[in-house]
């Protein structure tokens, strides 16, 4: 039976690989007694899968994991008994039985994100604005995809306009001089999942391409708000 699980990564554990949040949550399924079931051969593993991995660096609002159990337990007790074995910034937030077949990375087909940055190049949000716009009447928006396999790596153009969901400003504070930067925050919702995948800093990489607001890098703090799936065009929690 598999139980689906809501839950967030924040603060310093926005730093932990995915492979290091896999061995966290086999410790706390361990120290919890959580009836997970194994798979089988002669290096059994715990059966759960965390969708859509974040890279490091990026804080999570909302995170999806399925769990493989041999026996049910409550639910109530499930996050209890995980919010008590996981440390600090990662907290269970919900749980419930699926009979839903389908894996939860092949259900997830977009991610919201909240961008913040400065950029030296922008007077005020009306003007970002109109650059957003200006920018996705675009045919193409094309970004170059690195491909390292051993010692060879190679490079293709990919066309990333329809895996631009949407661009909200959400606050913009103007520079005061020529001397300081704009202090901006965007929403902005990007394809993700098996069907295709946009990362949020080559998102950025392709909005400072397109439209040279002088965006310092440096500045950049990316969190991930929601993960949605989609059915018939429509865009749903995977809940």
């Amino acid at each position: 039976m598999i139980i689906r699980v809501k839950f967030t990564k924040k603060n310093y554990l926005k730093y932990i690989s995915h492979l290091d949040l896999m061995r966290l949550f086999q410790r706390a399924f361990r120290r919890g007694h959580i009836p997970i079931k194994y798979s089988g051969g002669f290096n059994p593993q715990p059966k759960f899968s965390i969708a859509n991995p974040l890279a490091l660096g990026i804080e999570s609002i909302e995170e999806y994991m399925d769990i493989d159990l041999y026996k049910k337990i409550s639910t109530k007790d499930f996050i209890e008994i995980m919010n008590k074995e996981l440390p600090d910034g990662i907290r269970i937030l919900e749980a419930k039985y699926t009979e839903d077949k389908r894996s939860i990375s092949s259900l997830i087909s977009w991610s919201y994100y909240e961008i913040k940055f400065t950029a030296k190049k922008l007077n005020n949000k009306d003007e970002f604005q109109d650059l957003i716009g200006e920018w996705l009447k675009e045919d193409k928006i094309i970004i170059k995809k690195i491909r390292r396999k051993g010692n060879k790596i190679t490079e293709r153009d990919q066309d990333i306009k329809s895996f631009i969901g949407n661009i909200v400003i959400k606050d913009f504070s103007s520079k005061e001089d020529a001397n300081t930067e704009s202090v901006v925050r965007i929403d902005c919702l990007l394809k993700a999942g098996d069907k295709g995948n946009l990362k949020p800093t080559d998102f950025l990489d392709a909005m400072e391409k397109y439209l040279d607001v002088g965006i310092d890098f440096d500045t950049v703090e990316i969190k991930r708000l929601e993960l949605f799936a989609e059915e018939k065009g429509r865009i749903l929690s995977p809940m």
